[in-house]
């Protein structure tokens, strides 16, 4: 059962940033995070006072044990785990910045964040994508005469080529992209964290293709397109790339697949190619690879294999 709204749940004047507990959590998140986070909080709020607040106005230091009980209820109903887990972590965050800012007792904070764990499952969720999925979805996009064909051919074979986030793909500028050396420089990734990846000569090709169209004005390197063909000089949100992905999905008769997916696809085809895991952890991004581990998919043959180039001769 959801909880039903009260006064006390919704902010009765403005309350400055300074002092506001969710914005002073979500001025602490990295550019890239905070929009996630956002509308997690705004899941909440929405869920604690049958859509009457979001964010901004609803009173967060007035929670208490009862409320996050019954959030966290609700968001494993409708949600996986992991999302779950991740939406109560910024809830728990949040009320931790009232505790700070004195809007909070101890007591009252203590007891409101001592709900039972999520337990999420150990099997990595997604799928890799096979060639002939690839092949199609690239395919749907170059039948399609429109600028935003030649867009999403770019799009998807950068997502495919050098394995990014959705978050980091969108930032990407034009500066960042080198032709001549395949390099494309990924600034603000997890962590705010910079790293070089390179694209493959097959996504170059698209790149260029949708820099004919676009031109060499400064600025986001893949941009939205209004319907009329117009093209908006800005960075795409990563909703945005949600929805392209779906789309051209929906036209390739792709099963359903996350772009999240095109990363697992990515470390996974480098791995079954021979590339050392080191490697696959640096271009994927990863802070150890302990994570890139988590996406190999070569199973027993492989390791089978692998120790046969050991020499044990018998005498």
């Amino acid at each position: 059962m959801r909880p039903t709204l009260t006064s006390s749940l919704k902010l009765s004047t403005p309350m400055p940033l300074t002092l506001h507990p969710a914005q002073v959590y979500l001025r602490s998140l990295s550019a890239g995070s905070r929009p996630t986070m956002r509308q997690s909080l705004d899941a909440i709020a929405s869920v604690l006072t049958n859509g009457e607040c979001d964010a901004d106005t609803l009173n967060w230091a007035s929670l208490r044990y009862q409320h996050t009980a019954a959030v966290q209820a609700v968001l494993v109903e409708k949600h996986s785990k992991a999302t779950a887990k991740k939406m109560m972590c910024a809830l728990k965050r949040v009320l931790r910045e009232a505790r700070k800012l004195g809007l909070m007792d101890a007591e009252s904070y203590a007891i409101a964040v001592e709900l039972p764990s999520i337990k999420s499952s150990k099997k990595l969720r997604g799928r890799a994508l096979s060639q002939h999925e690839i092949t199609a979805l690239m395919d749907v996009c170059t039948l399609d005469p429109t600028p935003q064909g030649v867009r999403d051919a770019a799009l998807i074979a950068i997502l495919r080529g050098a394995g990014l986030r959705r978050a980091e793909v969108v930032k990407l500028e034009l500066k960042d992209f080198n032709a001549s050396t395949s390099a494309v420089e990924v600034r603000g990734g997890k962590g705010d964290k910079d790293r070089t990846v390179y694209l493959p000569t097959g996504a170059i090709a698209f790149v260029e293709d949708w820099l004919t169209l676009r031109g060499r004005r400064p600025g986001a390197l893949l941009c939205p397109i209004r319907k009329g063909g117009e093209i908006e000089y800005r960075n795409m949100t990563p909703q945005a790339v949600l929805l392209i992905l779906q789309k051209r999905a929906q036209e390739a008769g792709v099963d359903s697949f996350s772009p999240h997916d095109f990363r697992r696809t990515f470390c996974s085809d480098l791995l079954d190619a021979g590339v050392d895991i080191v490697t696959v952890s640096k271009l994927a991004g990863h802070a150890s690879p302990v994570t890139t581990a988590k996406y190999d998919r070569r199973g027993e043959e492989v390791k089978r294999r692998a120790v046969q180039s050991l020499s044990i001769r018998k005498s």
